[in-house]
C-alpha cells in the first residue's frame, strides 16, 4: 500500500512539473503552470518595473514576465536572466491581450534561474539602479519668502 502511495504522489509531481512552452500560456489563462523559454532580453519600464522578453519583439509575444519594484528584494537580480533557459511556475494572467506571469519570488523559478543574486545593496528602485539609497534623493524643500506687506 506505501509502495502505491508514494508511487502515485511521485507521478503526480512529475506530471505537475512539466512546462508548456511560451506559445501555449495564452491557452492557459487562468491555470498555475510552469512555462519554460528563453529570455531574450530584460527590460525595465519607467515605473521601474522589469519585463522578461522571450520575443525579439516584444508586442507580438504570447507570454510575458513581469517583476514589480516591491518584489525585486525577493526575487532578486532579474537582470541577470538574460540569455538564460528559465522556468517559471505562477498563475498566467491575461494584461492587454497577452500571457504573463507575475514574479514575486525567487522560489517560482527552477533550475539555474533559481540561483540569481539579490538585487545590489544600493540598487534604489525609484532611480531604477542609478543612485543609491540616500544619496541624490529628493531635494529639500525651501521655505518660500513672505512678500513685504
Amino acid at each position: 500500500m506505501k509502495i502505491a502511495l508514494v508511487t502515485i504522489v511521485l507521478c503526480s509531481t512529475l506530471a505537475g512539473a512539466k512546462c508548456i512552452s511560451i506559445e501555449d500560456a495564452p491557452n492557459k489563462i487562468g491555470d498555475t503552470v510552469c512555462v519554460a523559454g528563453k529570455v531574450l532580453k530584460v527590460a525595465q519600464s519607467r515605473g521601474g518595473s522589469f519585463f522578461l522578453d522571450f520575443c525579439q519583439d516584444y508586442r507580438k509575444c504570447p507570454f510575458t514576465v513581469v517583476v514589480f519594484p516591491s518584489n525585486l528584494k525577493d526575487v532578486g537580480d532579474v537582470r541577470q536572466l538574460e540569455g538564460k533557459d528559465i522556468e517559471i511556475h505562477g498563475k498566467i494572467q491575461e494584461w492587454r491581450g497577452r500571457a504573463e506571469i507575475i514574479l514575486r519570488d525567487v522560489r517560482q523559478l527552477k533550475g539555474e534561474a533559481a540561483k540569481i543574486p539579490p538585487i545590489p545593496k544600493d540598487y534604489d528602485v525609484q532611480r531604477k539602479g542609478k543612485f543609491s539609497a540616500g544619496q541624490g534623493g529628493t531635494r529639500p524643500t525651501r521655505k518660500k519668502e513672505k512678500p513685504p506687506q
